[in-house]
């Protein structure tokens, strides 16, 4: 809840603090691969676990969480509705994927995603040897500071939202604290790209780069390809993925 403080704190009188409660119980449950039960989930959200029952309890009368046999908790059939319905009535995927596609030339993997508090879920991820897997929704969730498409979007929040996103937490790939993340945001803000080494998951016997741009307006999210990418070749991705920014941009409007 460290994400919300600073905003409850200046809007707190016209928010309904339970909507906010009901929602990130939901996220939560959403962000485990496996059934979880309510006292590690209230753990996990720093919540109440009388409250954090009762959200559930909700959640399950109106199908957006289901118990299990052993009573943990997973997402129920609503939840996969209003998924389906998010991405149909925003086009996420199916305005932004001809574009995407015409990336795959480079042999590179390709990746779109968009940002919740410190995590990336990845809308497309296609690797390069990708045989019938669909690359949508491949993934779940990622540490947003361990990856090109999570610095992208951070780089465009304030100062102060990042501070209280990472309050009293270790951050992912930054063992010297905040200070050094904000000094990486920095340098993104300036160049206004994400170039960076990223160790997740590789097959290659070298490390792997990433690079990321923003996609702004109604489609707000970020592209990145990683792979091998030497430095020479920076210049030309960045321009390449500002064009098809620009593309699933103008398809979104």
């Amino acid at each position: 809840m460290q994400f919300y403080e600073a905003k409850l704190k200046k809007h707190g009188s016209q928010l309904n603090r339970s909507l906010i409660d009901g929602i990130e119980v939901l996220q939560g449950l959403a962000s485990f691969e496996r059934p979880v039960g309510c006292r590690e989930l209230a753990r996990y959200l720093e919540l109440d676990i009388t409250r954090v029952n009762r959200l559930l309890r909700t959640l399950a009368f109106v199908g957006f969480a289901r118990q299990t046999d052993d009573r943990k908790y997973t997402t129920g059939p609503a939840m996969l509705v209003l998924a389906a319905q998010g991405l149909f009535a925003s086009g996420a995927t199916s305005k932004a994927i001809k574009p995407l596609e015409e990336l795959r030339v480079y042999g590179l993997v390709v990746a779109m995603g968009v940002l919740w508090h410190d995590k990336v879920t990845y809308l497309y991820h296609s690797l390069p040897d990708m045989g019938s897997e669909s690359p949508l929704g491949r993934l779940g969730y990622f540490p947003a500071t361990e990856c090109g498409v999570g610095m992208s979007l951070l780089s465009e929040l304030e100062d102060e939202e990042i501070i209280h996103l990472y309050a009293d937490k270790e951050i992912p790939g930054y063992p010297d604290g905040i200070d050094s993340l904000l000094q990486n945001i920095q340098q993104i803000r300036a160049q206004q790209f994400v170039r960076m080494e990223t160790h997740y998951k590789t097959h290659l016997p070298h490390h792997s780069v990433t690079i990321a741009v923003n996609v702004k307006g109604s489609m707000h999210s970020a592209i990145a390809l990683s792979g091998w990418i030497p430095d020479a070749a920076t210049d030309e991705l960045v321009d390449t993925l500002n064009r098809i920014a620009k593309d699933i941009e103008e398809l979104s409007d």
